[in-house]
C-alpha cells in the first residue's frame, strides 16, 4: 500500500484507539473534561461539539500521519515504527494538554496529564505499527 493511505489508514486505528481510552477517561470524571469542546474553543468555534470532533478525527486521521509520514525519513535514529509513532504522539499530547485542559482544576487536574499522556502513547503506537505493516516498512 502506497505512504500516505497507509498513513491515513494508521491514522484511523491510532483515533479510534485514542477515542476509546479518551471516552473511558471522560465516562470516568462524569464529562467534566469535555475534550470535543476544547478543541472546539481552540478553533474559535465555543460551543459547537461537532466542530472539535470534525477537527480531532481530521487531526488523528490525516493531518498527523501525513506529517509523520512525510517527518519520518528525517528522523536520525533507527527506531522501531511503533516507538517512532510514539515519540511523534508526545508534541501532539503536550498541545492538547495545554489546550484540552479546558475549566478542569484540582486534583482532576493531574488524571488529566496522566490520563491523556496514556492516550496519545497509545495512539503513537497504533500510528507507527499499522502504519509499518500496511506500508511494509520495518525498523
Amino acid at each position: 500500500m502506497n505512504r500516505p493511505v497507509s498513513a491515513i489508514a494508521a491514522g484511523a486505528v491510532g483515533t479510534m484507539v485514542m477515542s476509546a481510552a479518551l471516552a473511558i477517561f471522560e465516562i470516568q470524571t462524569r464529562y467534566a473534561i469535555g475534550i470535543f469542546a476544547a478543541i472546539a474553543r481552540f478553533v474559535r468555534v465555543p460551543d459547537n461539539l461537532f466542530a472539535g470532533f470534525v477537527v480531532y478525527a481530521l487531526v488523528g486521521t490525516v493531518a498527523w500521519p501525513l506529517l509523520f509520514v512525510s517527518l519520518k525519513p528525517y528522523v536520525p535514529l533507527d527506531l522501531d515504527p511503533a516507538v517512532a509513532g510514539m515519540l511523534f504522539a508526545l508534541p501532539l499530547w503536550i498541545a492538547f494538554a495545554i489546550v484540552g485542559r479546558g475549566d478542569v482544576t484540582g486534583a482532576i487536574v493531574v488524571l488529566f496529564v496522566a490520563f491523556t499522556l496514556i492516550a496519545h502513547l497509545v495512539y503513537g503506537f497504533a500510528l507507527g505499527a499499522v502504519y509499518a505493516s500496511l506500508a511494509d516498512e520495518h525498523a
